[in-house]
């Protein structure tokens, strides 16, 4: 399991996360959060280079209540 990073907003229905490295996970990969249930897939990563955002599809619709999350990629 891999680290994606914390829910720093929502944009356009989709929780996007700060990527905690310049390894971030693969579009498609499957997210889940600190307990280990699925929140969501990557659909996209974007930004910097050096430390990516990754925006997140949210499984229940609502990527509100995926802010200040934790999230990491199977």
């Amino acid at each position: 399991m891999k680290r994606v990073g914390e829910v720093v907003r929502v944009a356009q229905g989709l929780a996007i996360a700060r990527a905690s490295d310049d390894d971030p996970p693969r579009i498609g990969a499957g997210v889940v959060d600190e307990n280990l249930d699925e929140v969501g897939r990557v659909v996209d990563v974007f930004g910097p280079v050096g430390r990516p955002y990754v925006a997140v599809t949210a499984d229940d619709g609502r990527p509100a209540l995926l802010l200040g999350e934790k999230l990491y990629a199977r």
